[in-house]
């Protein structure tokens, strides 16, 4: 297995204390504006309005990969389309590109500016009610603790929100990312210990003081915390490439069979805390296991590249579609399709080539998001 998003420092980057001071956050104390209860974050397979994608690749930091991310981004836009309406954000200057790449077919294009191509670290964490209303919540982007430039992404969140009818978007007192979180829309959230209690995010803070935040920010009654592993990728181990609900009960889990990997013993900690674990209606998981390919295709993308993030388990629920990788690797691909069949009967899986943004250490669900269809979950 390999690490994941090398860390790519950038000149321009943006010191996390001045982002901070320059967008008027105080990060000291509990948010004093927290989310009502009734606000919640929806799993991810609950009917969307739409997906979103940035394209953002850009050849300060993709080199000679970055036609080969925008292609894989076309890919997997392309996809998502043939299911659900989705969202290209994109640069002014490309935007011609990004349409030839991503295609007009239930395609819409927004120009803003951008720094990557991470949406779901960047993007807005919608959340819904009861009465139907749409909220979001912002959790501060700071490039993963200031290792990359992102002074542009950081203001996605806000835009984003305001784009799609949230006129005053939440900002969180945490620091954190979008693939950072996991939750069944029922009230529990699997997280990583490593990327939330963090100091280059949330310097001083607990992890009950971050738990009690998450909470009250996604609408949360129970976080079962993962250690996760600081500082082996720039992301400081999210939780989207260790443990994903397929819905409140079920949980498929990343489980690293190679003994030379630093992953391993991680992922075998993670499987031991989950399948003890039980979430907040006192149900015991049921937890099924996703291992890596351990012979991926040769390519000039994970040749001798230890930050090929070959995993299986950062897919993209959507509305009819489970959008997941594929690595060349008959066997392992062929397990991982059968098992995310059985696992979402009601939806196609749909296995795409993604090798370019793996190189870069992510996956589908590092580069997607979405936007929910506000209401209540299925009984």
């Amino acid at each position: 297995m390999s690490t994941r998003r090398t860390f790519i420092k950038q000149l321009s980057a943006v010191a996390g204390a001045s982002l901070t001071a320059s967008l008027g956050i105080s990060l000291r104390g509990h948010a004093k504006a927290a989310l009502n209860p009734a606000w919640r974050l929806p799993d991810e397979g609950e009917p969307q309005q739409r997906a979103f994608i940035a394209f953002g690749a850009k050849r300060a930091i993709w080199g000679d990969f970055t036609a080969d991310v925008r292609a894989a981004q076309g890919r997997i836009a392309r996809a998502i389309a043939e299911f659900q309406p989705l969202t290209v954000f994109c640069r002014e200057r490309e935007r011609q590109l990004a349409e030839a790449t991503c295609g007009s077919h239930n395609v819409s294009y927004v120009v803003t500016e951008l720094d990557d191509i991470w949406m779901r670290d960047i993007g807005a964490n919608f959340v819904v009610n009861d009465a139907g209303e749409l909220g979001a919540v912002d959790f501060n982007f700071n490039g993963w603790g200031d290792k990359q430039q992102h002074a542009r992404d950081a203001r996605l969140a806000g835009f984003a929100a305001r784009r799609y009818g949230v006129a005053q978007p939440r900002r969180s007192a945490l620091v954190g990312e979008g693939g950072g979180i996991e939750v069944d829309g029922r009230g529990t959230g699997i997280m990583t210990e490593s990327s939330w209690v963090n100091a280059n995010r949330n310097p001083g803070w607990s992890r009950d003081r971050v738990e009690q935040e998450l909470k009250a920010m996604l609408g949360l009654r129970k976080i079962i915390w993962l250690p996760g592993i600081k500082g082996r990728d720039i992301t400081d181990a999210h939780v989207d490439f260790y443990a994903r609900f397929v819905r409140p009960g079920v949980v498929v889990a990343n489980l690293d069979t190679d003994p030379a990997s630093y992953d391993h013993a991680v992922t075998q900690t993670h499987l031991a805390i989950l399948k003890t674990a039980t979430d907040a209606d006192g149900r015991t998981l049921q937890v099924h296991t996703l291992s890596p390919p351990r012979a991926p295709r040769d390519s000039r993308f994970n040749r001798r590249n230890p930050d090929f993030a070959a995993g299986y388990i950062n897919y993209f629920v959507i509305n009819g579609a489970v959008i997941a990788p594929e690595f060349g690797d008959p066997q392992a691909d062929k397990a991982a399709f059968a098992l995310l069949s059985a696992l979402y009967p009601q939806r196609k899986v749909v296995q795409l080539e993604i090798d370019a943004i793996a190189a870069g250490g992510g996956g589908i669900h590092c580069v997607t998001s979405q936007l929910p269809a506000p209401g209540k979950p299925d009984p």
